[in-house]
């Protein structure tokens, strides 16, 4: 696979874990009253956003009813209600609402991914299943690579499944290992590259963590603005807009 759109073309056919391939099955066949009327996607979901992003954005796992149904990752769930609100406040995406893959959204400077590919039964991934799905995560980071300056992991789960994935791409980790924290931030180097990869931790947008205010549409908004200032994209992209 030589470029992003030939591995977004692979990932929706993967079939490796038989639990995901079950459940993301069985919710496109059972739908939520809300959604009846839908065709689910009930596939894996690729990645989505521009293939020389230099900031790239990883979560967890698509939700069963989310990404699931419409997808595109963080698509038709209150987490992507808030993500891409908080993008679209910083210039980074085209609208601030997303609704189903044909909605016209555009990311500006960015590549959305996840270190599961499809829906897990409770949004809870087991370590073998991120580690069958890790080849993917990894071939898509070696594809951004030429043009990719920083990272943003949201949530425990993605920061961890990124580390093993930068190491054995040869980015060198500091010592001690970095430990995930919402705004916690690691310089990664690499032998030959001049250019730094900057990590930066976040809490993740779950409908949880925003209703229970762990974290707010600010703080949202000021780690996405972290990670477009260590990716080094131009001011106008992630200037906030008024009110915001």
């Amino acid at each position: 696979m030589s470029s992003l759109s030939e591995l977004d073309a692979a990932v929706v056919t993967c079939r490796a874990c038989p639990r995901l391939v079950a459940w993301r099955e069985e919710a496109a066949r059972v739908k939520r009253r809300a959604f009846l009327d839908w065709e689910y996607w009930a596939r894996p979901v690729p990645g989505f956003g521009l293939a020389d992003a230099p900031l790239a954005i990883v979560g967890l796992a698509p939700a069963a009813h989310g990404g699931n149904r419409t997808g595109r990752i963080f698509t038709g769930d209150p987490s992507g209600d808030a993500l891409y609100a908080a993008l679209y406040d910083l210039g980074l995406s085209s609208q601030p609402t997303a609704t189903h893959r044909g909605d016209g959204l555009e990311l500006y400077g960015v590549r959305i991914t996840v270190p599961v590919h499809c829906a897990p039964p409770d949004n809870r991934p087991t370590t073998s299943e991120r580690d069958t799905c890790r080849p993917w995560l990894a071939r898509e980071l070696e594809l951004l690579r030429p043009t990719l300056r920083a990272i943003l992991a949201f949530g425990g789960f993605a920061w961890q499944a990124l580390l093993p994935v930068l190491t054995t791409a040869g980015w060198q980790l500091p010592n001690p290992r970095p430990a995930f924290g919402h705004g916690a931030e690691a310089r990664l180097t690499s032998p030959g590259e001049g250019r730094p990869l900057h990590l930066v931790g976040g809490y993740h947008p779950s409908r949880r963590n925003m209703s229970t205010h762990t974290l707010t549409p600010t703080m949202l908004r000021d780690v996405l603005r972290r990670g477009a200032d260590a990716a080094e994209l131009p001011p106008r992209l992630h200037r906030s807009r008024p009110g915001s």
